[in-house]
Formats: structure tokens, C-alpha cells, sequence
């Protein structure tokens, strides 16, 4: 394995035992055990806190918008609004989560933004799209869209996804389809 393929291997591993398992990283795919992430408990239960709720009960969703922040058992996904989804069945049971508008997903010190977000709870799958960046420490990727599958582990970015920036810099993705990143280099 050549030193680049060795350091995207290691970055891959501390993602996925920090929360995010990289599959797809600059063309080339890195599989790594992500039982951190894979551990995350989606039955645990939702907070929110918001600005202003609306509770639509014929279509069994809210609306939230100003400032909102949901928390799942260590998991906060921000964003300036997001769509709640629920069935109702004796008691709310959130099943899907749309966020958009500045979407910050963490958990523990990584961080993953974009421009929209879905959080599928029965499907455990969270799906981000446009202007995607994941972050860890000084190490960087982004791209297009990041699907993040909670049941397994695995996650991959790639470069398809319309409102993606049209740079072209290392670090930022573009809209040629392409996944980009910055990584430390150790100085041992």
C-alpha cells in the first residue's frame, strides 16, 4: 500500500471509531469496523428546542424552524429548519427527520455540514446533500452528498449532488463529481 493509501486507511479508521467509517475517500474505497458509530442507539429518545413549533396532527408532522437542535443519545443535528415526520399509534414516534438550511450533524468531536439532511429512524440511515464537508480535528473531506448508515457502520461521500461548490481547491468539493480532502500529516 503506498504511504497515501496507508495515512487514508488510518484517517479512515478514526473516523469510524470517532462516529463516521469513510468508504469513499478521493476515488478509492477504505472500509474500516465502526462499531462507535454502528453502536448509536436511533430508538433512544428525541429533544428538540426550536424557536417556533407547528404541529400538523392530520399529517402527522412538525414543523420546526428558528435555531432548532435535536438530540439523540449523543447525535445533535442543527439546522434554521427541519421537517419531523411521526406516526401516531398511542404515542409519537418520530420516524423521519428533514432538516435543511445550514445543517451541522455531530457526534463527539466529529462534525459533518451540509445543505439538507434526512434522518430515515426506521431505515437508520442519515443522508446528507449539497455542499457536504466532514471534519475531524484538521483533517477535512468533502463532496457532494455523505450517507451515513447507522445499522452497519459505513458511510461514503461522493461528488454527486446538485448545490455543490464549483471549486476546485483541495478541501472543498466540486461540482465535477469529485470528493476532495485535506489530512494531517503525522511528524514522526
Amino acid at each position: 500500500m503506498t504511504q497515501t493509501g496507508t495515512q487514508l486507511g488510518r484517517i479512515a479508521l478514526g473516523w469510524a471509531v470517532g462516529g463516521f467509517a469513510l468508504a469513499s475517500v478521493l476515488g478509492g474505497v477504505v472500509s474500516a469496523d465502526a462499531q462507535g458509530l454502528a453502536s448509536h442507539n436511533t430508538q433512544a429518545p428525541v429533544s428538540f428546542d426550536a424557536g417556533n413549533i407547528a404541529l400538523d396532527d392530520r399529517a402527522n408532522r412538525v414543523v420546526l424552524t428558528g435555531g432548532v437542535v435535536i438530540n439523540q443519545a449523543g447525535l445533535r443535528v442543527r439546522s434554521n429548519r427541519m421537517l419531523a415526520q411521526y406516526t401516531d399509534d398511542g404515542s409519537l414516534d418520530v420516524s423521519r427527520i428533514t432538516a435543511n438550511g445550514g445543517v451541522v450533524v455531530t457526534r463527539g468531536n466529529e462534525r459533518a455540514s451540509g445543505d439538507v439532511a434526512v434522518y430515515d429512524f426506521d431505515a437508520r440511515v442519515i443522508t446528507m446533500a449539497g455542499n457536504v464537508e466532514l471534519r475531524r480535528g484538521g483533517d477535512a473531506l468533502s463532496g457532494g452528498r455523505l450517507v451515513i448508515d447507522l445499522a452497519s457502520g459505513l458511510s461514503t461521500v461522493d461528488g454527486r449532488s446538485s448545490g455543490g461548490s464549483s471549486s476546485a481547491t483541495p478541501g472543498e468539493g466540486g461540482s465535477d463529481g469529485r470528493v476532495r480532502g485535506t489530512f494531517s500529516v503525522s511528524q514522526d
